[in-house]
């Protein structure tokens, strides 16, 4: 039994892949690893997402460690999402799973 972030596992895994679930996390996690965003360039680029899911996993991610929410002090607010050190090392993996989706898929470069 692995016990993380107060939860209970039976496998590392489990761990990961709870971290990493939900239809929009990796999608985010991706993203972010290009540099800080604010909410409606995630808006933009992750493509199909509603509002309250963005709104839903992003609290999950940054609950989870792996972004974090900057608030400025400003008028309008300006919030600004980027990945932690926990974040950046989640992207081997999605990088694998890039790769592995464009080698299953026969893309070409320009589809990437």
């Amino acid at each position: 039994m692995i016990i993380w972030n107060g939860k209970q596992y039976h496998c590392p895994v489990e761990v990961t892949m709870n971290q990493l679930s939900g239809k929009w996390k990796s999608l985010m996690l991706w993203h972010l690893n290009d540099g800080t965003k604010r909410y409606k360039e995630l808006e933009r680029i992750v493509p199909g997402v509603s509002q309250k899911m963005l709104t839903q996993q992003l609290k999950e991610l940054e609950k989870d460690g792996l972004i974090t929410r900057t608030v400025y002090p400003e008028i309008p607010p300006r919030v600004e999402y980027s990945l932690t050190e926990l974040g950046k090392s989640t992207f081997p993996i999605l990088k694998l799973m890039h790769s592995w989706a464009v080698e299953e898929l026969g893309l070409s470069d320009s589809e990437k």
